[in-house]
């Protein structure tokens, strides 16, 4: 699958609607426009086999696919009305799964809701999950957001690597008390080409991953304009969620143990387990 950037995330955010009770959808034209679909009977015919594929699954249709009718423009100030979609996350999966594979905008889809629609399972059952699981799906999160963190910081006017550098230095000061990266490194004994996120446990992940949507947001709500004030926006964000921290009573990042696996050791192993379980399926057959 192709790794999606920061823009092409939000390709598939933008048109993903949420209705007031809190349910998301994308609307099927929509997605047929962004898929580079140009006539909705070629897009018809990849809805059909993503509902069959949704049948031969056991889920209900309707619950994914629900059958909608809107009124679109067709010359001056003539309507018709048309038939639509509304789509469930799982639903648009399994249309990008039965997409052009060559239409690069497909992989990229096909990347997206994939990644969402595991994550949302994953969540779903995240108090259930071991530490190591548990980490593996904040680590996921943390990777997409610095994305779109990485964006808002160049917007802001963070512009080469080194003023990039002391910008992700900024928030991990104000989170961890005044500590550098370079501090973790050696509180925690890393080497030098090892992530300081990689070995943190699933509390600690969830504070830095907080540390980085807030500090994402508020750049884009304050309009920061310069490298200066986007390094300041950063430590005070964290500086805020460590105070926070303080009040609860909770145990200070810096504080918390480090894991003995690094998330790279816990993705290799799920691999391995994930590989012997097919192999065990197929010799069963």
């Amino acid at each position: 699958m192709s790794n999606l950037n920061a823009e092409e995330y939000k390709t598939f955010e933008s048109i993903r609607h949420v209705k007031d009770n809190g349910i998301e959808f994308w609307n099927a034209r929509e997605l047929a426009d962004v898929l580079g679909y140009v006539q909705w009977r070629n897009f018809l015919k990849v809805i059909d086999r993503a509902i069959l594929a949704c049948q031969n699954s056991g889920y209900v249709l309707k619950d994914h696919f629900a059958e909608v009718s809107k009124m679109v423009v067709i010359g001056s100030s003539t309507q018709r009305k048309v038939k639509d979609f509304e789509l469930t996350r799982y639903a648009c999966y399994l249309i990008v799964q039965n997409g052009d594979p060559r239409k690069e905008i497909i992989a990229l889809g096909q990347t997206y809701f994939a990644i969402q629609t595991r994550r949302q399972e994953v969540q779903d059952a995240f108090n259930q999950l071991d530490e190591n699981n548990k980490r593996l799906v904040v680590r996921g999160n943390i990777k997409q957001w610095n994305q779109l963190l990485a964006e808002a910081a160049h917007n802001a006017g963070v512009i080469t690597d080194e003023e990039f550098a002391i910008f992700q230095n900024s928030g991990y000061m104000g989170l961890y008390g005044g500590l550098t990266v370079f501090d973790l490194h050696e509180r925690k004994g890393l080497k030098k080409n090892e992530k300081i996120l990689d070995y943190m446990g699933s509390t600690e992940l969830i504070a830095n991953l907080f540390r980085i949507s807030q500090t994402e947001e508020k750049l884009k709500r304050d309009e920061v304009k310069s490298a200066v004030d986007a390094n300041n926006t950063h430590y005070e964000v964290a500086e805020k969620i460590r105070k926070a921290i303080i009040e609860m009573g909770a145990v200070l990042p810096e504080d918390m143990p480090v894991p003995d696996k690094s998330i790279q050791t816990i993705e290799r192993e799920e691999i391995l387990k994930l590989r012997k379980s097919k192999q065990k399926l197929m010799l069963d057959e």
